[in-house]
């Protein structure tokens, strides 16, 4: 059971230990020379002598314990995050041995390991970069190629889930809501017609024309469903003068065929690191009071499958109703005349809610950001039920309590560079807090810490800290 408690809390107990032990002993040895003499009188100056004893021992053992805590047990819990993050994170920055050095030789040498290990994995690396040069590139002309074909398609698992779109899916699926890999086929199209033709695809393993509604019913499409062979679900192609698809906005094919082979699952607490999506968000503000102040700007990017999805992104001017003050728009550089013009919370919060549907929502200090969602949900006509993940609590959990956990301070850790004209962006923040994220999920899984449920756990314990920041 104590395996399971962290270094510094099992050397804290082994000191109060150590202190009720030396108590003990102490107040045996007293009451032991006290009825060996037998004197009634002697009994203030031996209780005055175990008050003396107590406090001093006491005071000696919490002397030595934060001296060793200190220089030896935060040491070590630093030294062993930093090793993990080079091990699983990429962090190939040099370790700060200073703040082990009590710990004689140790620093030195794991660091020096960290150093061969980097070494190793860079050769590695460009070893496999130079053997697959030449498959990206095929890929990249195939993603040319179908980019340019004026067909919108698009690959679906069994359970309907999306799993590959190109630049014609994509514009289609945009004039229903923001494309996203992963996402459900019923948040875009009324499912009845869909249903009926994948059931008659698995029937006959034939192609199947029908006809296509979209979920809000202002659209139809003319659509083919096409088996894929061997390989589980089907794709899905539109007619493109149905869609009407813009020429001009091409995106890159995205999509990730691990998805394919993905179980439904009923339970965010079941399911692992791998299988899960998160959306990961930022707001700028005109202030730091949720009760009162508003909105500016929310920017947004999802990670499916343990990477950031490119193209994936959400990044909204959000009307505030009331003035920006001067000295928040020096922090996030967005001003009155930006947000002229742009939705305001109840309409952007929609369309961002629709983004992350079905996803876990990740922020750094996450309360913060979150509260002014909840504040309007009714505006909203929506429900802030995701589950949360805070990447404050995660930077606790890997790196130790102890540590300063800022953004800034993770994303030195984990080597996550945060372009100047970005900072305090909510889409640059987020961007920053998603790569850092993806760094921890690896170490995440090193430390045996694998579902959704394990990962809330091992928060729950740096609940402190949030509390503290807000």
């Amino acid at each position: 059971m104590l395996t399971k408690l962290s270094l510094r809390l099992r050397i804290f107990l082994f000191f109060c230990l150590l202190a009720a032990g030396g108590l003990a002993v102490s107040a045996l040895a007293l009451w032991f020379s006290y009825a060996r003499e037998g004197n009634p009188a002697l009994f203030d100056p031996f209780l005055f002598a175990g008050i003396v004893i107590a406090f001093g021992l006491l005071a000696l053992i919490a002397g030595v314990w934060l001296l060793f805590d200190d220089n030896v047990a935060k040491p070590i819990e630093r030294l062993s995050a930093e090793l993990r993050a080079r091990a699983h994170a990429g962090v190939s920055s040099n370790m700060d041995v200073q703040t082990a050095k009590y710990l004689g030789d140790l620093a030195p040498a794991a660091a020096g390991l960290a150093d061969q290990l980097s070494h190793k994995t860079l050769s590695v690396a460009e070893a496999v970069a130079s053997e697959t040069a030449q498959l990206a590139a095929e890929k990249n002309r195939l993603t040319a190629l179908l980019t340019e074909i004026p067909v919108a398609m698009l690959l679906a698992s069994p359970n309907h889930k999306i799993v590959l779109y190109d630049a014609q899916a994509a514009e289609v699926l945009a004039q229903i809501a923001h494309p996203r890999l992963n996402a459900a086929l019923e948040d875009y199209l009324q499912p009845d017609a869909l249903y009926a033709a994948y059931s008659k695809l698995v029937k006959t393993g034939q192609d199947v024309t029908c006809t296509l509604t979209s979920i809000d019913g202002a659209q139809s499409y003319s659509a083919r469903v096409k088996p894929l062979g061997d390989t589980p679900g089907y794709m899905l192609i539109f007619d493109d003068s149905a869609a009407q698809i813009a020429p001009d906005a091409a995106r890159p094919l995205v999509y990730d065929f691990d998805l394919l082979n993905m179980s439904a699952s009923d339970s965010f607490e079941a399911q692992t690191i791998e299988d899960l999506c998160f959306v990961v968000f930022d707001t700028e503000t005109t202030g730091l009071l949720p009760h009162k102040d508003e909105i500016v700007q929310i920017g947004a990017v999802r990670v499916v499958k343990g990477r950031i999805v490119e193209g994936e992104r959400f990044d909204m001017l959000v009307n505030p109703g009331i003035p920006i003050p001067a000295a928040s728009t020096k922090v996030h550089k967005v001003s009155d005349q930006m947000v002229q013009g742009a939705p305001e919370i109840g309409e952007a919060g929609r369309i961002f809610h629709q983004f992350a549907r079905d996803a876990v929502i990740v922020a750094h200090n996450a309360p913060f950001d979150m509260a002014f969602l909840r504040r309007h949900a009714k505006r909203m006509g929506v429900e802030w039920d995701h589950p949360i993940l805070d990447t404050v609590l995660l930077s606790a959990v890997l790196f130790g309590a102890s540590e300063t956990h800022t953004l800034d301070a993770l994303c030195d850790r984990l080597d996550v560079e945060i372009p100047e004209a970005l900072r305090h962006t909510a889409l640059g923040d987020a961007v920053a807090t998603a790569e850092a994220l993806v760094r921890m999920l690896p170490m995440l899984k090193a430390r045996e810490i694998t579902t959704f449920g394990a990962i809330i756990t091992e928060t729950r314990k740096h609940g402190r800290l949030l509390e503290d920041l807000n």
